[in-house]
């Protein structure tokens, strides 16, 4: 079954996936383990991970279509920095028009997600199982209620400073997985602008 691992996201304005880049290019060097925003490893809120059939990427995307009929852009506010375990973000407050978004892509696309993904699933064939076991396990532990709004900026000890930053966010991607799930090759995105 040929599947690929698949990122829902926004992607932020210039203005927001510069800085993210910059606190990334900041973070130590011997912490990193590797992992670096730059425009092949693009910023992003993850709204949705899941692996699906090739052959069914075309009913993906019809079904992310529907999901966003009616949503306009998005007033966004990064509230500072946040960790979880080695990594570091940016942290974006779950709003509910943003909450909202999450759910809808969510049920939306429960009929496209298929199980038994592999490395083999993400750009170039390379992904930690780390990176597998997120993807499988997204709807499970990190939906819904479970729903954190981030930019993930690489990996540290503690969070750069990060100051507060309100911004407008109108473009929705669905992006090709590539290593520590970075949004790696751009297969489909769109512009929220309240379609009717």
């Amino acid at each position: 079954m040929d599947l690929i691992a698949v990122n829902v996201a926004i992607l932020p304005p210039p203005a927001v996936a510069s800085r993210a880049i910059a606190l990334s290019a900041s973070l130590p060097e011997a912490e990193s383990k590797g992992l670096r925003l730059d425009d092949e490893h693009r910023p992003h809120i993850t709204l949705m991970q899941l692996f699906v059939r090739a052959g069914e990427l075309p009913l993906m995307f019809e079904q992310i279509e529907a999901a966003i009929q009616g949503v306009g852009p998005l007033s966004l506010r990064i509230t500072g920095g946040g960790t979880s375990g080695a990594t570091v973000w940016m942290a974006v407050e779950p709003t509910p028009p943003l909450r909202d978004l999450h759910e809808r892509l969510m049920h939306g696309l429960h009929g496209v997600e298929r199980p038994g993904g592999t490395p083999a699933a993400f750009v170039d064939g390379e992904a930690r199982l780390g990176d597998v076991l997120w993807v499988t396990t997204y709807r499970v532990k990190a939906s819904f209620g479970a729903f954190t709004p981030h930019i993930t900026l690489g990996h540290a000890a503690a969070p750069p400073a990060i100051e507060p930053i309100v911004f407008d966010a109108s473009t929705l991607a669905a992006c090709h997985l590539g290593r520590f799930c970075t949004c790696r090759r751009i297969l489909r995105q769109w512009t929220l602008a309240q379609l009717s």
